[in-house]
């Protein structure tokens, strides 16, 4: 959920509301989002949005632990002085043991969720330059007296199946030609500033040149190769299988998979082939049939 287009309260009730539905089966995931959205769509100011965040944070763990909504901070007081306004808690029954991930980037906002966070959502995440984001976090975690290992890390990529690699990789070029180029200004673009920190500046700065000028199709051409591999899992099943161990190597705990396929059955079938080698790596029982089921993702322990 983006913090901007709802109020704490109502994010904390319509999270309560959703884990009593799902039986538990549920985790709050916030994200402060960027300029272009937060002022563009919600009407709202993007200053601050890290003390935004953090006190969202605070004012929804109030909340699921039952207590009344008492809280002076920057951009939330509640209640709100010199009105009627009354301290006031939530009518759903307490639910403190929800967790809630951060979905950040920017170095300041991955320590806010190693401080502040049961886990973490990453997106312009490769294994092989984990250190880029994984380092901020730790360093947050610390604060609290915590390391990486009590986080829930969560990335991941597309992945497929196959030899035409080359096909694969052309492919996703224009994705993330849209990401490095169209989400975020030319100021603000927290995906693009990942892929420089984890070392491909001039290409994502080439790109993002090309997208914003209307050149799309170039931008799309000069994604570099070895980004789009270092982003996904695609190949052989061997190359597949080795991508989920660089990913187990660097620390991460659940691995999120959006499987190729033109219609629901190739995505279940790619899906499940990659839940058995998950299993697999992780030491565990390889069944007779590949997993089904509607969630792209699949926990390591």
């Amino acid at each position: 959920m983006q913090i901007s287009a709802r109020a704490p309260s109502m994010t904390a009730m319509t999270a309560l509301t959703l884990a009593t539905l799902s039986e538990n089966r549920f985790a709050l995931g916030l994200g402060a989002s960027g300029p272009q959205v937060v002022e563009g769509l919600h009407g709202v100011a993007f200053a601050q949005p890290l003390t935004r965040l953090r006190e969202t944070v605070e004012i929804v763990r109030m909340a699921f632990r039952g207590e009344k909504l008492v809280y002076q901070g920057r951009h939330f007081v509640l209640p709100r002085p010199g009105g009627e306004g009354k301290a006031l808690r939530l009518a759903h029954p307490p639910n403190p043991g929800i967790p809630i991930y951060l979905a950040t980037l920017g170095p300041r906002g991955l320590e806010l969720a190693g401080e502040l966070a049961d886990g973490w959502l990453g997106t312009s995440f490769m294994p092989e330059h984990a250190d880029a984001f994984l380092s901020h976090i730790a360093r947050g975690a610390a604060l609290r007296g915590r390391t990486l290992k009590d986080l829930d890390l969560q990335v991941g990529g597309g992945v497929e199946f196959g030899s035409d690699v080359e096909r694969m990789v052309r492919q996703r070029k224009p994705q993330l030609a849209f990401t490095l180029g169209a989400m975020g200004s030319r100021r603000h673009n927290f995906y693009n500033a990942a892929y420089r920190r984890a070392g491909f500046e001039d290409a994502a700065a080439e790109v993002q040149a090309l997208w914003l000028e209307g050149q799309r199709e170039e931008a799309a051409a000069r994604v570099p190769d070895e980004l789009v591999m270092k982003s996904h899992l695609l190949g052989t099943e061997e190359m597949v299988r080795e991508r989920i161990r660089l990913y187990r190597a660097v620390g991460v705990t659940t691995l999120r998979l959006a499987p190729a396929g033109t219609t629901l059955e190739k995505r279940l079938d790619v899906l499940g082939r990659a839940i058995e080698l998950v299993r697999e790596e992780c030491g565990g029982k390889k069944s007779d049939s590949q997993a089904r089921g509607p969630a792209a993702s699949s926990r390591k322990e």
